[in-house]
Formats: structure tokens, sequence, C-alpha cells
């Protein structure tokens, strides 16, 4: 009997064990010898990142060699939907990564944001660009990445076909004719994940350039019924009514769709910056750029692009070694490890003094200073329901819905969650 009874034991003791090993991948370059070092935790999403992240906490704890640094990395999807529990639990994330929007305003009524108003490494940041992480006159996360979440473009095939980046909405639809009568896909649209989310972006800054859209939605002063976002709606229909986007692009996935575009099947792709980097990895011969469509006349046009400050760095409020994660957020905002992480996952950061040596980097950072972006709307919407609202609607509309019964299905779910 007691044989049987260990031998249950253990079964569920390795059940236990690989059920754990799924929720997060976890990657630690030392371990704690003796009890001589402090093991801190670092969570994120970007498992993209992964190996310069390796790199760069091994110089770390070569500099602290008193801490060790374990990195949990889950995907996007599934840090959105957990991450507030652990770490109100302090088991994980003594340094962790927030999204802006809706997960910032979530973990902020959590109180799980140490507050880092006081620390020199603020310094190291543009004061510029790290607005989003405050609160209350708090600077509670520090946004580390500098995204622009618009249309990546094929520059040689475009100088290739004598094209020129659009200024109107009506160009932007030649272009995009004589894209399709040279056997070119226009947009490699991944609806299937990202695509309605980042795209959004740039498809409605000009339709409402008022930058109060969406808390003044929150708030019922505007509604989805209204012109702005009606006839967002009405673009994104003619998108898919013209074959601009590909056929089945609610059942493409942004791996695909950046095949897409690696393989010269397809122009542009529909997601960021943030891709600019893999895409080269796929084809080492593309020459990228950026482009936002302008939805509006030349002269209507405020805004050329979409700028995001995002993964942004906070300590846990909850952790028992806050000292050590604060050192570690020191370390990354240092420029020299800045520039290594920028230049190996083609960030551009908010960090100062940074290095940008890729070609792809050097030849997008006129954005920063010299394009008129704004803030991605969307991370502007800080109720998830009300979020998930908005983009159904683009997916319906995409899936054949009429816009206006599209605006109105999602103006009656904001409603039922007006703050």
């Amino acid at each position: 009997m007691k044989k049987k009874y260990s031998s249950v034991v253990l079964t569920l003791l390795a059940v236990l064990l690989i059920l754990s090993g799924c929720a997060g991948e976890s990657t630690s370059n030392s371990s704690s010898e003796g009890g001589s070092k402090t093991q801190i935790n670092f969570m994120h999403w970007r498992g993209e990142d992964k190996a310069v992240l390796d790199e760069i906490i091994a110089e770390f704890e070569k500099e602290n060699p008193d801490i060790a640094v374990e990195m949990t990395i889950y995907p996007s999807d599934q840090y959105m939907a957990t991450a507030q529990r652990m770490l109100q639990e302090g088991s994980t994330g003594d340094v962790f990564a927030s999204f802006p929007g809706s997960q910032f305003e979530s973990l902020q009524s959590a109180g799980v944001f140490e507050d880092l108003s006081g620390e020199a490494f603020v310094s190291n940041f543009d004061e510029n660009l790290i607005s989003v992480g405050q609160q209350d006159g708090k600077q509670l996360a520090l946004p580390y990445q500098l995204v622009f979440n618009m249309p990546i473009y094929n520059k040689a095939m475009f100088e290739e076909l004598g094209l020129e980046v659009p200024k109107s909405w009506s160009e932007f639809q030649a272009l995009c004719d004589t894209l399709l009568e040279n056997g070119i896909t226009p947009i490699a649209f991944p609806g299937a994940d990202i695509g309605p989310n980042q795209f959004m972006n740039s498809m409605m800054m000009n339709n409402a350039p008022d930058e109060e859209i969406f808390a003044k939605l929150q708030s019922g002063e505007e509604q989805l019924t209204n012109e702005w976002w009606v006839k967002t709606l009405e673009d994104f229909q003619l998108l898919e009514q013209k074959g601009y986007i590909q056929e089945n692009a609610l059942g493409t996935n942004q791996d695909a769709a950046m095949q897409m575009v690696a393989s010269e099947e397809a122009a542009m792709l529909a997601t960021g910056s943030y891709h600019m980097a893999s895409l080269i990895g796929l084809n080492p011969d593309l020459e990228l750029d950026l482009l936002a469509p302008i939805t509006v006349e030349e002269s209507e046009a405020q805004y050329e692009g979409i700028n995001t400050a995002t993964f942004m760095l906070a300590v846990n409020s909850n952790s028992e070694k806050k000292e050590q994660a604060k050192k570690f957020i020191e370390f990354l905002s240092q420029p020299e490890n800045a520039s290594k992480y920028a230049n190996e996952t083609g960030q551009h950061l908010t960090v100062k003094d940074v290095n940008y040596e890729t070609e792809e980097l050097k030849n997008t950072a006129y954005w920063i200073d010299e394009r008129k972006t704004r803030f991605q709307p969307r991370f502007l919407i800080t109720n998830a329901q009300v979020e998930d609202a908005v983009l159904s609607s683009i997916e319906d509309v995409l899936g054949g819905a009429d816009p206006m019964d599209a605006a109105k299905a999602a103006q009656k779910i904001v409603d039922e969650n007006r703050e």
C-alpha cells in the first residue's frame, strides 16, 4: 500500500510540474548559489527578444554578481489575460512589462506599480515619450520601445514601379490599383490575429483627429454610429471589396502575412515597425520603409502616422526585491545596453542617446522627429469590452456586414459598458 501511495503522489507531482511549465517559458542565466544571490524575475511577452535579453542579462549578472535574473515569457494574449493575477500574487514579475491602455489602467487600479518617480534612471529616457506611463503625477512605468504602428512597405518595389507614398485617399487607391495591375497584392492583412488592432489606428487617425475621441466614446459624448467611425468602417470595406487586401484576410495570421511581403507577393504589411527586423530575416534583400494610408484629402490630413511608446518597464509593488529590480531597469536604460537591444530586435527606443546601426532603423529614424504622428488611438480605450467591440466591428465589416449595422452592434456593447 505504501508503494502504491508513493507512486500516486509522484505521478501527481509530475503532472503539476508539467502544467506549471506550460504556463510560460522561463529562462535563467544563473541560479542561487548557497543563498549568495538574490534571484529576481523579469516577466514579459516578447519571445522574439529572448536571445538578446539573455545576453543583456548575462552582462547584468557580471556587473551585479549578487543578483540573478530569471526571465518568464508568455504569449501576448495570455499575458493580457493573466498578468494582473500573477503580479498581485507577488511570486513572479519583480520586473515586468505592461501594455499601455486598458492593461496599464487595470494594473494601476490593482496597485501593482511601484512609484519610480524619484529614481535617477528615469532621466535616461526621453521625457516626451514616457508620459503614457504616468498617473496622478507619478511615473509608474517606463515605456522602453517606440513603435510605429502602421504599414511597412517594400521601398524598392515602389521605386521599380514609379510609385510614391500617397498623400490622400484617392492617391492611396490609385497606388493600390497600380499594384494590382502588376499582379501584386497591395496589403497583406493579418486579420486572424493582430491586423484589426494595428491597422485601425492609421485608418482612423485622420477620420477622427480628436485624440480624446475614445475618452468621449466611453463617456457617452461620442458614438460609433457617428461619421468618424462609420467612415472608417466604410474604408475597411473598400479595401476588401476592391481586393486591396488578400482573400481570406480574416483567416490569415501575422506569420503568413509576413511571408507574403517577404516573398514580394504583397507590397505592404499592415502591422508596424516591430516586424521590420523579422521581414529582413526572411528576405535580407528587402528595402523597407513605413507609410500610413491617408484616408482624407491631402488638405484635411493632420497626421502622417502612428507611434506607440510601449513595453512599459515596471517594478512590482508586491515584490520583496524592489531594489534589485530597480537596478535591472537602470541597466536596461543605459545607452550601450539599450543600443544593443534596439539593433538586435529592430526596435526604436525611448532611451536617450541610442546608437541605431541597422539600415532599417537608420532609414526610419526620421519618423521620430520629422513626421507628424499621433499616439496609437486603440491604447486610449481604457475599457477592454469597449476595445473588443470596436475591433469586432472591423472584423464584421470585413466579413461582409454593412458598416452602419456593424457600428450599431458595437455601440450597443459600448453603452452596456459605459464607465
